[in-house]
């Protein structure tokens, strides 16, 4: 009995320790490396950074007369402050532009914004490395319960960080705003239009965050529906609007009126129509304020129309496209008024051209058409030269639609209008693209 004893006693000695952090860590890391390229739609990559952050803040001790907190962060600054070999210049980049980044409020924001700057440049193993041989920052690991300070749990920590170094990560680094709160990022978008008048949106400044109430009917936003209730404005023309006061939207955009517009919409939906959590209570006081405002997943009857579209339209790049049919073109001289429309249209039509299956995207700023077959881009015609736009008006040929650009297909100089005419599935259908393509280059005002 003595003898079996010492046995147990041997083996539970010289048995490995194991953190649970660490062997978490390590299946995560597999579950990204069979991945190949990883994204932030990768369902393994917030438990990583999770995990990554845990072990940085294991065992992190705060100062004893400071009332300032103290996280991982800090660490991190103080490693590029004792350099004095100049040997940390890429991750004192990497500290510089996270300090410098005007979305994100808190150390815990900024050390989950350098954690996924090191994770997207293959970095973290080194940084990790600096961190251990800077004295003055280990020192403020506890050793009995930080892994930066355990012998045995440093070492596989160490071999992990070299291997997620090797993993490529393409991240969206500018979707950052919301990292002060949580690991989960919001859908994040950018909208551009051409120089107009107004956009037409209502805005409420909420804890810091500028968002969409209402589109006003007839206005840009409404015609292009690039927001809906509930969006964040995160930042127009890079000006960042995070921790906006009131008012300061409005004095972004003045700024830049007259400029092409470029913003960046933080969506209050994730891609799968449910409401981005860390929003909710945002939302439930707007909603509070504002009961006839509508937040959420589409109705039934909305996603039984969409149902009903899209036999005749399909999605790529998250933007839906009309599947239409391409009729010809034909240049119509120098006149491109609607009051020649309906003549350009029989013009073309009487040339008998041959048909061709194309993909027509209506985007904020211009019109492109595509191959369906080869995908070859067809034309495409920026919002600015186009003159006019409409339907056929001769029956039963309501799907038959046309809009007429400036003519620059065989010179680079404009040599008049051409007229572009294709047909749609239906005359709904028709109706929705003309109206589309109405509101765009009804709102191309260019300012001097």
């Amino acid at each position: 009995m003595r003898l079996c004893a010492q046995v147990v006693e041997t083996c539970c000695i010289t048995m490995p320790a194991k953190d649970p952090l660490i062997e978490t860590l390590k299946v995560c890391i597999l579950n990204l490396k069979s991945e190949g390229t990883v994204t932030d739609s990768s369902p393994h990559l917030v438990s990583c950074c999770e995990l990554l952050e845990l072990i940085l803040r294991k065992g992190l001790q705060q100062p004893v007369l400071s009332l300032a907190h103290r996280d991982y962060w800090q660490c991190f600054e103080q490693i590029v402050q004792h350099d004095t070999c100049g040997r940390l210049s890429s991750v004192s980049l990497s500290v510089q532009q996270t300090a410098a980044c005007t979305k994100i409020i808190t150390s815990q924001g900024r050390g989950r914004f350098f954690i996924r700057l090191m994770l997207m440049r293959r970095t973290l193993g080194s940084v990790v490395k600096h961190l251990l041989h800077t004295n003055k920052v280990i020192e403020w690991y506890s050793p009995n319960i930080a892994i930066l300070r355990n012998e045995e749990f440093l070492e596989p920590f160490v071999s992990l960080s070299m291997v997620l170094s090797e993993i490529e990560l393409k991240l969206n680094i500018e979707n950052c705003s919301f990292l002060d709160e949580c690991w989960q990022l919001p859908v994040c978008q950018i909208y551009e239009a051409v120089p107009c008048q107004e956009l037409g949106m209502v805005l409420r400044y909420l804890d810091g965050r500028v968002f969409v109430l209402d589109l006003l009917k007839g206005s840009q936003a409404q015609a292009d529906m690039f927001a809906e209730p509930g969006d964040i404005i995160d930042e127009v023309n890079g000006i960042s609007l995070r921790n906006a006061s009131n008012g300061q939207a409005g004095v972004v955009f003045s700024r830049v009126k007259g400029q092409p517009l470029s913003i960046r919409l933080i969506r209050c939906r994730g891609d799968d129509g449910s409401i981005y959590q860390p929003l909710m209570k945002h939302l439930r006081q707007l909603k509070e304020e504002n009961p006839l405002i509508q937040f959420g997943p589409k109705s039934t009857s909305q996603r039984t129309v969409g149902q009903k579209r899209g036999q005749t339209q399909c999605v790529k790049d998250g933007r839906i496209l009309y599947a239409v049919q391409f009729l010809g073109k034909a240049n119509i001289g120098m006149s491109g008024g609607k009051e020649v429309l309906q003549q350009a249209i029989a013009i073309v039509l009487g040339s008998k051209q041959a048909k061709k299956e194309v993909l027509l995207d209506i985007k904020e700023t211009q019109i492109t058409c595509t191959d369906k077959t080869s995908q070859q881009k067809l034309f495409q015609h920026h919002f600015p030269k186009i003159s006019c736009v409409g339907r056929f008006g001769r029956q039963p040929d309501l799907t038959i639609f046309a809009f007429c650009a400036l003519d620059t297909s065989q010179t680079e100089k404009p040599k008049g209008f051409c007229c572009v005419v294709l047909q749609a599935a239906t005359s709904v259908e028709c109706q929705e693209i003309v109206s589309r393509i109405a509101a765009g280059f009804k709102h191309t005002e260019w300012f001097v």
